[in-house]
């Protein structure tokens, strides 16, 4: 299994890892013009497979397939992109009209307003949604973070959605108050990002970008037991993503995605907004869905916690329900993404 970004170590040591980056910055730094070319290639070579819409003196990529209503639309997991949808959307595209996107900062898209809140960015995916031509109702699906995305989306735009999938969400019971143990995680992770946005302007992340060959979906594993609560760590399949598995055209643009200052920032504010984000979530599930339709899916045996967590995030509704996913870690959009086609397509009936 391919490794998703740097290894957890680096999380525990950013200095360590980035140490060397300092006592090269006179010498080995690529100048703007050279870094400019270089980003403008990569451009050229992996072309967005969407539409870039302006929502505000900025571009969000909305990559959309297909044809029929409710409109599907996908949001990743904490440093995924459209591309984290690759296994999924191109079967929900035979169902009906499936759009994936990508964050401010993230993929295709250019960086956007900070902090980046789980509040701020469902504003801006429905002015996305809006300005891209795609019309409610909407079947919402979200993947970790996504989760807490699409959650407070539902709540802001009740009338216009049709159903919500959560995909191993996260959960913002654990993180509106950290205790001191996940404060410390939110700080590394944030450390870890302000390393890699000052690497990658340097150009030292095109190197790191190459030691993972596969490419990023993450950071490192230590930002993918982030939002798990340390819930991941007991289970070294859920905080490995299997992006071998997505196919060779899907991959390759990882690689210029993870070298990039945008991703970094960007990924870093989400990380040090989550508090805020997992307010502005519970906020938004005060009082149930009502009757709308519900399905929460979990990894391959998530810990009695975390399955108790999912089992009572699909009673907010009285048409929810909880799946397991047979054999699949976190990333079970890669591991099993038929798990997460099915759930969509039965909410679809």
């Amino acid at each position: 299994m391919v490794s998703v970004g740097v290894d957890s170590d680096a999380l525990q040591r950013p200095k360590r890892f980035f140490g060397a980056v300092r006592n090269i910055e006179g010498g080995g730094s690529l100048t703007r013009r050279a870094r400019f070319t270089w980003y403008r290639r990569r451009e050229m070579a992996h072309p967005a497979p969407g539409r870039l819409i302006d929502v505000g003196g900025f571009r969000l990529h909305l990559n959309c397939s297909g044809r029929g209503s409710p409109a599907v639309v996908l949001d990743a997991a904490l440093g995924g992109s459209s591309i984290s949808w690759s296994l999924v959307q191109p079967q929900i595209a035979k169902l009906t009209r499936v759009c994936s996107y990508d964050r401010a900062g993230f993929g295709w898209s250019d960086a956007g307003p900070m902090p980046r809140t789980a509040g701020r960015i469902a504003a801006e995916l429905r002015t996305l949604l809006d300005r891209g031509g795609v019309e409610p109702p909407f079947l919402l699906v979200g993947h970790s973070f996504g989760g807490l995305v699409m959650r407070v989306f539902a709540r802001r735009h009740r009338p216009d959605v049709a159903g919500l999938v959560l995909v191993d969400p996260a959960h913002p019971e654990d993180w509106v108050r950290p205790a001191p143990k996940e404060q410390v995680r939110i700080d590394r992770g944030v450390s870890l990002c302000r390393h890699g946005a000052f690497a990658a302007r340097l150009g030292i992340a095109r190197f790191v970008a190459a030691l993972a060959a596969a490419g990023a979906l993450m950071p490192a594993r230590g930002l993918a037991r982030l939002v798990s609560r340390g819930g991941l760590s007991r289970q070294d399949e859920g905080i490995l993503a299997p992006v071998w598995k997505l196919p060779p055209e899907a991959r390759r643009p990882l690689r210029r995605f993870w070298t990039q200052p945008k991703f970094f920032e960007a990924l870093g504010s989400q990380i040090g907004s989550i508090c805020s984000s997992a307010a502005e979530t519970l906020e938004a599930g005060e009082g149930g869905y009502g009757d709308l339709p519900l399905v929460t899916i979990s990894s391959t045996d998530p810990g009695d916690y975390r399955l108790r967590q999912q089992e009572a995030l699909a009673r907010l509704s009285t048409r929810g329900r909880h799946v397991v996913a047979s054999n699949s870690g976190h990333w079970i959009p890669l591991d099993q993404p038929q798990v997460v086609i099915d759930a969509v397509a039965d909410l679809l009936r």
